[in-house]
């Protein structure tokens, strides 16, 4: 897929979830710093940076963190992630919704990540709404699961969306 494409159809994505009252009554938002093979999120990251209370995640051992983006606060972290350096964390049960990124996803919400569980543990300490983000070619039927996986309760594709 071109970098265009890629671009065009982020753009639909994260055009559509601002749209949606989920989005307008939230106001803190966290939402990641996308890899090359996930959905762009670095154009989003600088808009919604102007209209919300956005926050990145960050590694800190085998746990995430949440911290309050700031442009001038970033650096290439762990696993070669663009991650914020602020010492602002916020408690996950203070978030209000939440990008959720993933290799795949399926139809129920159910997310194939990098194998290392951060979102996983991190999801299971906070109440906010969740959203899963991808390309329409990361979105399978089903996806196997395990009793620790939680599912995000919202997907959002270019042509798939539940929300």
């Amino acid at each position: 897929m071109s970098a265009e494409l890629k671009l065009e159809q982020s753009n639909n994505v994260f055009q559509y979830i601002e749209n949606s009252p989920l989005f307008a009554q939230s106001k803190r938002v966290m939402i990641f710093s996308s890899l090359p093979d996930e959905i762009p999120t670095h154009h989003v990251i600088e808009r919604w940076s102007k209209i919300k209370e956005l926050y990145l995640p960050r590694v800190n051992g085998d746990d995430l963190e949440v911290v309050r983006y700031s442009p001038s606060e970033i650096t290439t972290g762990s696993f070669n992630i663009m991650e914020p350096t602020s010492k602002d964390l916020l408690s996950p049960l203070m978030l209000d919704l939440i990008i959720v990124p993933g290799v795949a996803f399926d139809r129920k919400g159910n997310r194939c990540g990098r194998g290392k569980g951060f979102y996983d543990r991190f999801l299971s300490q906070t109440h906010a709404a969740t959203i899963a983000v991808c390309f329409d070619c990361q979105l399978v039927e089903q996806l196997p699961t395990e009793p620790h996986d939680i599912p995000a309760q919202y997907i959002v594709t270019n042509s798939f969306k539940t929300l």
